[in-house]
């Protein structure tokens, strides 16, 4: 009798099967699997090859059983849906209702199924490219912004008082009940007043201060301070101020190309609005991309499997919870029940799967796959981000296939992005940063709208403070010595 398969349940993606394979199948599959064993194992008394049937059964049989259900459960199953042409969303569940000795095997499978998905003729959607041309005036700021990375401290030579911006020399002596702390005391301490690198509270009652002042300051240190015995303690500093040194910025010209390893300003210039350019080229991209994921939201509607959709829905309501507990919610969302809450960032999860699934099938349908190069590129790029460490970063990914994982997914959704792109009426138009800049930077769109962050920071500062690292990479880095508690 061949194996009996009959489909019990159909529930929208839901599906069940029972399934009956015969009690003589399975102990053909047992016989076999215990005769290859009786090939190579060895029992005193009996050479290889040679001990009895009733013995290997008597001692294998109960794990070799084991090792045949599973097996002839899984290759059941999986021939059924290939002939079936189902796609599981998840790993199906199996629940075995009979399986002794001399009895068919008997077992549910219950799975959900990946639905069916038709994507739209990209070829029929008109999309707008933001793009913003380097400005001169962006160009000048990234520089000066350069030559102030660089700036040097000089002694001033006419008495006064010091105020932010200055740097000055300082002794002092941090004392907590009257006692000195380790770590509280330091001698010739250097410190850029309104850097705040020094502890809250504590440069701001320096301003105004003139050589060879004294003054005790009294701090309030934070209960979350690393130093358990200081934590929340009143902190008082007996100080002197020794030196007052105003900054001198570093001049714009050929000088400070060639300290920036550059033949000269020229080609400095020429650096820095290439990188701008790339900069707001991202931003652009970022924002074309968005557009495209908003369409495709629109223009396909099919179910979700609950079986994706939960675990994301999970993921998003833990970051939900973690910023409730900061009470850092968004105005928005604060007046709204615990369920209202839920539907909210159960439909953004929803939107997501969408939209996973969707890249996911384009990819498919279309043969666009993630190559070893694709990956070696990103492992490269991840590297570049730690200089010194290029060597240990890419041992790591060598060493760890899951986080070389973490990297084929954004390869694979930009290049179905970019697919879909090449299909698409794109149209360029020119525009300024500030209206650019109006939809939130967010990881290249992979962040879909209503994160739970209600992060308000805008694309532009994000931009410009991309483009302002950029040009402090062009100068080597110097140490000020500064301490920090």
């Amino acid at each position: 009798m061949p194996m009996q398969v009959t489909e019990t349940s159909i529930e929208g993606l839901k599906r069940q099967f029972t399934f009956v394979i015969p009690a003589n199948d399975v102990e053909a599959e047992l016989t076999k699997r215990l005769d290859e064993i009786g090939k190579t194992v060895s029992i005193p008394g009996f050479r290889i090859g040679k001990v009895p049937f009733s013995l290997l059964k008597k001692r294998y049989g109960e794990a070799v059983r084991g090792e045949v259900l599973e097996k002839t459960i899984q290759e059941s199953w999986q021939k059924t849906l290939t002939e079936k042409g189902l796609r599981p969303a998840v790993q199906p569940k199996v629940e075995i209702t009979t399986f002794e000795e001399g009895n068919d095997l008997e077992y549910k499978l219950d799975l959900e199924l990946m639905p069916e998905i038709e994507p739209i003729d990209f070829s029929t959607l008109e999309l707008e490219k933001k793009v913003v041309l380097v400005a001169e005036e962006e160009v000048e700021k990234a520089i000066q912004r350069l030559a102030e990375s660089r700036k040097n401290f000089k002694q001033i030579e006419k008495p006064r008082e010091c105020k932010t911006g200055d740097q000055v020399l300082i002794d002092f002596v941090g004392t907590v009940d009257g006692e000195e702390f380790a770590g509280g005391s330091m001698t010739g301490f250097e410190l850029e007043l309104g850097a705040q690198s020094f502890l809250p509270g504590f440069e701001e009652q320096l301003i105004g201060m003139k050589n060879d002042e004294n003054k005790k300051i009294n701090i309030s240190l934070p209960k979350d301070h690393p130093n358990e015995k200081l934590a929340g303690k009143q902190v008082e500093f007996d100080l002197t101020l020794k030196e007052i040194r105003e900054a001198k910025p570093a001049k714009v010209d050929d000088k400070l190309a060639e300290e920036s390893g550059l033949k000269n300003l020229d080609t400095l210039k020429n650096t820095v609005r290439e990188e701008l350019g790339r900069e707001y080229g991202q931003l652009s991209r970022s924002h074309l991309k968005r557009s495209l994921l908003d369409v495709l939201s629109l223009k396909h509607d099919f179910e979700v499997p609950e079986g994706i959709l939960e675990p994301e829905f999970e993921t998003i309501w833990k970051q939900v919870e973690e910023v409730k507990k900061r009470d850092e919610l968004d105005e928005s969302d604060k007046s709204k029940s615990e369920e209202e809450l839920k539907e909210q960032y159960r439909d953004i999860a929803r939107r997501r799967v969408r939209l996973g699934l969707l890249i996911a099938e384009v990819g498919r349908i279309n043969n666009i796959i993630v190559s070893q190069d694709d990956l070696n590129k990103a492992m490269h790029t991840e590297a570049a981000r730690l200089p010194g460490q290029e060597a240990r970063v890419l041992e790591y990914f060598q060493k760890n296939p899951e986080a070389l994982q973490q990297l084929h997914g954004p390869i694979f959704e930009d290049k179905v992005v970019d697919f879909i792109f090449e299909m698409a009426n794109v149209t360029e138009v020119e525009t300024t940063l500030e209206q650019l800049s109006q939809v939130p930077d967010d990881s290249d769109g992979r962040v879909e709208k209503g994160d739970a962050s209600k992060t308000k920071t805008k694309a532009k500062t994000k931009a410009k403070t991309k483009a302002k690292t950029k040009a402090k990479r062009l100068s080597a880095s110097r140490s000020k010595g500064k301490e920090k508690k």
